[in-house]
């Protein structure tokens, strides 16, 4: 059991969202991360949301794992800035967006990724699953299966982008790509395990289970209203 010192804590401000579209998220994250770039004492932040069905490409992901063309495409396919290959979002997978200054943790990108692995593996661990890590990958798997994908990136030591995991989503999208471009290793939802498991209840054990591993006082602010405002 690892004991915190409380005093030692830093603050992380918990934005709990509903379904939020891909776009507006990341223009959120965004403007996160450029406000702590240019003032690192700003609190930390973890958004917790789920996202309407979106493919989603990190910066060096091939668009042949892509098993449509991404030109005609009837979903929503974006490439960003985070590290991984092509993912798939959609509602019943929770996404968490840690927007932390690694300067107050550790300057160390593999320790951050063995974190946040870290966090989802304690969050299965409440409900009896044993979360494993397949190195060299990254990432979280349950019997050889993938449940939760993580991709990163971060900029003057401030993370942005994060982890997904699969709760209770309709998988059928990931038949259009190759996940995460792993071709031999099927993905799964945590409702294998657990069929009436909720992404609302999960949100809970995943914020402790965040709090708990990076040693935060996880807060939640006084104007929820932050992603409506001007500029969004």
């Amino acid at each position: 059991m690892v004991h915190h010192d409380a005093s030692s804590q830093n603050r992380c401000l918990l934005y709990n969202k509903g379904i939020v579209p891909y776009w507006e998220s990341l223009i959120w994250q965004r403007s996160l991360q450029q406000d702590r770039i240019k003032d690192p004492s700003l609190d930390d932040v973890l958004i917790l949301l789920e996202h309407p069905p979106v493919y989603t490409l990190g910066q060096g992901a091939s668009a042949e794992f892509l098993k449509f063309d991404p030109e005609n495409s009837v979903y929503d396919v974006y490439r960003v800035e985070r590290g991984g290959e092509v993912t798939y979002h959609c509602p019943g997978q929770l996404v968490g967006y840690p927007i932390l200054n690694l300067r107050r943790y550790r300057q160390d990108l593999h320790w951050y990724l063995r974190q946040l692995e870290e966090v989802l593996i304690q969050t299965l661990k409440f409900y009896g699953l044993q979360g494993e890590r397949i190195p060299p990958f990254t990432g979280v798997w349950l019997e050889g299966r993938k449940v939760a994908a993580i991709g990163i990136k971060v900029s003057r030591w401030i993370t942005m982008h994060g982890f997904a995991l699969n709760v209770c989503p309709d998988l059928t999208g990931m038949k259009r790509i190759v996940p995460c471009g792993i071709s031999d290793k099927p993905v799964a939802s945590l409702t294998e395990w657990i069929p009436d498991i909720t992404a609302t209840e999960v949100r809970l054990r995943v914020a402790q289970s965040f709090a708990f591993v990076f040693n935060v006082e996880l807060v939640e602010p006084d104007k929820p209203g932050l992603l409506n405002k001007p500029g969004l």
